[in-house]
């Protein structure tokens, strides 16, 4: 079925917890194991329904942020997600208690009671309502940039189409693309500062109320994180400043000797080479054909998976006003059907979301396919890894995009991707002072990000640029506000991606195989295994970093044009 024809029907709370309540008594009255697993599946419906209706409505809300129906709706699940959740873990508390818990142990995944135990971690009856409000404000914050237009080239247009000069060659045009965001977001300042305010008051609020010191913990269980911990992250990022920063500002500076520019400013930040970043030499139509032809080439499965979603209209990737800004894949599972959501703006970044939000696409179709529903496609740092290492894969295939561009492309996109992991820690230390302060100013916050970007990020300047000189960068950073402690995800995926390109220079298809059998895998096993199996270096093992960092420096120096 298209995800265009999908009838949409509000799936209430009361109509969830009716469900719930059949659930929970299977489960009291059960007396053998297969009651418990027939409660599991009973469970697992109830849950699919609920999360499909009310992704899509989120789906439907991002597509267009002024439907005022959809807006009703984003309300509603506002409201009803914290009490769904309520009904979840009072399921979770129920297996881990009952009386047949160590039959079930040996017919069940162990990663599930592991994700069971994580989740209670993360919720309490007691904090529904600031999860109602924490919920609320963020839709504050989709609807307030879903709106925002930037006044350029005499012009009103959304900031995701603007954002797409800032590849360009022209300096100048690079400059006042920048500035124009800026100016567009000084126009609304307070509204962001009230509504991040407003969000790191209620998620301390919560943490406090279930016995945290501050969110930083419970932020992590929220994520399920079962495998590492906010000190192993602080010594990856230690790693990084270590390792990954000194790369980068060699990166930096070559390639600021190579633009002929002395002061490398933050709208050059996305710029690799001399005449401006490859761009698509082929319209988005034949953008999509190509990639089918690219994904049969892979796997026959895979390119199967991209056509149905063609075929389906589960890509929307044409930016407009009042479309959210951004991108994402999510999925309709009650359907079996990913949705890929993008706003093309006709750079090279049009490519990667064919790519990396495949990746995740690809992952969710296998966990419908062949996994456990509950554990899914694993946490954020394994999913991402699914994404950013599919970019990789695709590389070799980038001539059709890019045609006598495409050794600008690989080069650009090699260096856009380690350059990115000191940007990620930036953003996820930042999260980490904030969380612990709860009552810097807004200035004080900015003041922090400014000390962030010059720790990681030396190479940059933000002198002279209309207001995100004042430290403001973080505030269409969307995972800060929507998101938090996600970002880092990115960071370790990344790390596991370029693993996957380094294994790929030696053997492409046995790099695929490997890759492959971990998207399989999902959610299945923990991280550190996962990336065991697949053979590819830990993100957080001793030496890890400065490995990679010497490897991809080798890649880039032959890449270099």
């Amino acid at each position: 079925m298209k995800v265009t024809e999908i009838k949409y029907q509000r799936r209430t709370i009361e109509q969830t917890q009716q469900e719930y309540d059949k659930v929970y008594e299977k489960l009291d009255n059960a007396k053998t194991v297969q009651d418990c697993l027939d409660a599991l599946a009973m469970e697992e419906n109830a849950s699919k329904y609920f999360n499909t209706m009310s992704t899509l409505a989120e789906i439907r809300i991002s597509l267009n942020t002024k439907d005022e129906f959809y807006q009703q709706e984003s309300q509603y699940y506002a409201d009803a997600r914290p009490l769904f959740s309520k009904c979840t873990t009072t399921f979770y508390n129920k297996i881990l208690n009952h009386p047949l818990r160590p039959q079930l142990e040996q017919v069940l995944n162990p990663q599930l009671f592991k994700f069971y135990e994580c989740q209670q971690l993360a919720f309490s009856p007691i904090i529904i309502e600031d999860l109602q409000e924490e919920n609320k404000i963020c839709l504050e914050y989709y609807q307030l940039l879903g709106g925002l237009l930037v006044d350029y080239n005499g012009e009103r247009l959304p900031m995701s189409v603007v954002r797409g000069d800032l590849e360009k060659e022209d300096r100048q045009v690079r400059t006042e693309c920048l500035n124009a965001i800026g100016r567009a977001l000084s126009t609304v300042s307070e509204q962001l500062d009230n509504i991040y305010d407003r969000l790191v008051k209620v998620r301390d609020r919560m943490a406090k109320k279930m016995g945290y010191e501050n969110f930083i913990p419970l932020g992590y269980y929220r994520l399920g994180r079962m495998d590492y911990d906010a000190e192993m992250v602080s010594k990856y990022r230690y790693n990084v400043h270590k390792d990954i920063v000194p790369l980068v500002t060699d990166i930096k500076n070559n390639i600021a000797k190579q633009l002929h520019i002395d002061n490398m400013k933050l709208f050059d930040d996305a710029v690799y080479t001399l005449g401006g970043n490859a761009r698509p030499c082929i319209d988005k139509d034949e953008m999509f054909s190509q990639a089918s032809i690219m994904y049969h080439r892979m796997n026959q499965e895979v390119g199967q998976l991209f056509d149905s979603m063609v075929a389906n209209d589960a890509f929307d990737v044409v930016a407009r006003e009042g479309k959210l800004g951004g991108g994402y894949c999510t999925d309709l599972s009650e359907y079996n059907q990913p949705f890929i959501f993008a706003n093309f703006n006709g750079s090279s970044g049009d490519f990667d979301v064919i790519t990396h939000e495949f990746g995740h696409a690809l992952s969710m179709y296998y966990s419908d396919k062949c996994g456990n529903y509950t554990l899914s496609i694993g946490n954020m740092e394994t999913a991402e890894c699914h994404s950013m290492s599919m970019e990789f894969f695709s590389g070799k295939y980038a001539q059709a995009f890019f045609g006598k561009d495409t050794n600008k492309f690989l080069y650009k996109q090699l260096c856009d991707s380690v350059c990115f992991i000191p940007y990620g820690v930036v953003v996820d230390e930042y999260q980490h002072i904030v969380y612990s302060n709860t009552n810097l100013t807004p200035q004080q916050r900015c003041d922090e990000w400014r000390k962030l970007e010059t720790k990681y990020r030396p190479y940059l300047s933000y002198e002279g640029i209309d207001y995100i000189s004042r430290g403001t960068r973080w505030q269409y950073q969307s995972h800060i506000y929507v998101s938090p402690f996600y970002y880092i995800d990115y960071c370790l995926a990344q790390t596991v991606a370029l693993g996957f390109f380094v294994a790929m220079k030696q053997n492409y298809d046995d790099a695929f195989a490997r890759y492959l059998q971990l998207v399989k895998t999902g959610g299945q096993k923990g991280f550190p295994q996962l990336i065991k199996d697949a053979g590819i270096a830990y993100p957080f093992g001793e030496g890890t970093l400065a490995v990679i960092a010497k490897e991809i420096k080798l890649a880039i120096d032959k890449l270099r044009v």
